[in-house]
């Protein structure tokens, strides 16, 4: 009877301590910085300030990315250990800005490829990057900064 007890008052503190876990482990989600901002992926399409999507045909893409199988020749290079995703990764740097990767009506169309002629080159060796990640991160993150450039003249 005593087990049983003991067995009694340990599951809700077990409950407890699971619900808790989950609440202090943040998910956390692909992130980069750039000299004004941060960038984020976007765990919903809504929360997104810009959208992007992937095509395989290179005629309707508005940015072609080359996946490059070296980091030096890379615009943008994403190597880890797999461990696991920091949480605090950007913060600190200015405002977040959110992509999300979207359906094919999305303005921004990205043709993900080994093609050369392509305006970014990523190089990605990650357990938690994934090449579509990559390139969307790579794209939302320049198309804002060329958006401001062309704003402040």
């Amino acid at each position: 009877m005593l087990r049983f007890r003991i067995l009694a008052s340990a599951v809700p503190l077990i409950v407890a301590g699971v619900l808790a876990g989950r609440q202090v482990v943040a998910d956390v989600h692909p992130c980069i910085s750039t000299a004004e901002a941060a960038v984020e992926l976007a765990e919903l399409p809504w929360q997104a300030s810009r959208l992007v999507s992937f095509t395989g045909d290179p005629s309707r893409a508005t940015v072609r990315v080359q996946i490059v199988d070296d980091a030096a020749v890379a615009d943008f290079a994403v190597v880890d250990d797999g461990v696991s995703r920091e949480s605090d990764t950007c913060t600190g740097l200015g405002p977040t800005r959110f992509i999300g990767i979207g359906d094919a009506a999305a303005p921004t169309l990205i043709y993900l490829s080994r093609d050369d002629n392509a305006d970014y080159r990523i190089y990605v060796r990650s357990r938690n990057f994934t090449l579509r990640e990559a390139a969307a991160l790579i794209v939302g993150a320049h198309t804002d900064q060329m958006q401001t450039a062309v704003g402040a003249l």
